[in-house]
């Protein structure tokens, strides 16, 4: 069943005669050293020693940090880092972080994101319960940059377990985060590493449903990580240029073939709608912040993702955020106009 495109790296097995642990926590890096020490000190605090766990900071070839120092302060030898020769760009320091790892089963934890206690031992039990699993993952927090937590992922089902209709969840409503998610390697080894198309996000839900065609999907109730949502990360600059609507449509048509036949018209069009809901959301919260031009570049990008009749009912209430900026602009040039008047009337007078 190993899979291999062009668009993802072939993930080598473990060659014979290395030790193997249960766990290996990736960490992938770059210009973010001032939120490691808080991700390697959420690992370290369940530290199962290292026989059941490898950890290892991959970095990305930082040129605004050292996060090398970081890890010696923090790790004192526990801790093994890797840098790369020069920048990789992140899905490939992704693939170098697979390639790297050793242990039956794989965590990528970015480097800004964060672990609460119980995480690893919540996997390893559903892993352990139902060795058919592929990956299993739990609800995540997101967090702003000082760490704030802002919202809950939602509870799939009441229960912990396999989740249940797992494509059709992940598809239409994305809920899984990186740092919430463990992987078998040998399932990495089979289906390869993440798709190389896409340039700032969609490259992980694309990864989650190629997934769960193939094996089923463990779900934690409760929610053990925590996804730092930052305005300075990738993913936070693509916001503004679109690029991110960009990524999850192309995401979209790569799994449109994945998908059971009988569904896969129905599940392209949530998946579509997801995508366009996304983009008006966060259009939103840019005109709140004042960034209309990104906002608009939101909704343009968000009304090629789809125009059904929800997405169009709910676009009013999004440009209905932009009028206070219109009525303060018109106001600034009615005040400019009226001062250019009484500039005139002035001169004309003398």
């Amino acid at each position: 069943m190993r899979q291999n495109t062009a668009h993802r790296a072939a993930i080598d097995p473990v060659p014979n005669g290395v030790s193997r642990p249960l766990w290996s926590v990736m960490i992938p890096t770059y210009n973010c050293a001032g939120y490691l020490r808080q991700t390697l000190a959420s690992v370290l605090a369940q530290d199962p020693g290292a026989d059941a766990m490898q950890i290892q900071v991959v970095d990305d070839h930082s040129t605004l940090d050292d996060p090398e120092a970081i890890v010696q302060e923090l790790g004192q030898g526990r801790v093994e880092f890797y840098r790369q020769p020069q920048n990789m760009g992140y899905i490939r320091n992704f693939e170098t972080c697979l390639q790297r790892s050793h242990g039956h089963l794989v965590h990528l934890l970015h480097g800004d994101d964060l672990v609460r206690i119980g995480f690893y031992e919540k996997l390893q039990q559903a892993f352990a319960q139902y060795p058919e699993l592929g990956a299993a993952y739990c609800r995540h927090i997101i967090a702003d940059d000082d760490g704030h937590w802002q919202r809950l992922s939602p509870v799939e089902q009441p229960e912990s377990g396999i989740l249940s209709d797992a494509i059709a969840r992940i598809v239409s409503r994305h809920p899984i985060q990186t740092p919430s998610i463990a992987v078998r390697r040998r399932v990495y080894e089979q289906l390869g590493g993440f798709d190389r198309r896409m340039a700032s996000c969609g490259e992980d839900w694309e990864m989650w449903v190629r997934i769960a065609v193939h094996y089923p999907i463990g779900f934690e109730t409760e929610p053990l990580a925590i996804y730092r949502s930052r305005a300075a990360s990738l993913s936070g600059k693509a916001v503004r240029s679109g690029q991110n609507l960009r990524d999850v449509r192309l995401a979209t048509q790569i799994i449109r073939p994945y998908l059971p036949a009988a569904q896969a018209k129905s599940l392209d069009q949530q998946a579509r709608h997801l995508w366009a809901f996304w983009g008006l959301y966060c259009a939103r919260d840019m005109l709140a912040q004042g960034d209309y031009r990104g906002a608009l570049v939101q909704i343009r990008e968000a009304l090629q993702c789809a125009t059904s009749a929800s997405v169009l009912q709910f676009l009013p209430s999004v440009l209905w955020a932009i009028v206070p900026h219109w009525s303060q602009q018109l106001q600034q040039a009615w005040h400019r106009l009226g001062s250019r008047e009484n500039h005139l009337s002035r001169s004309e007078s003398l």
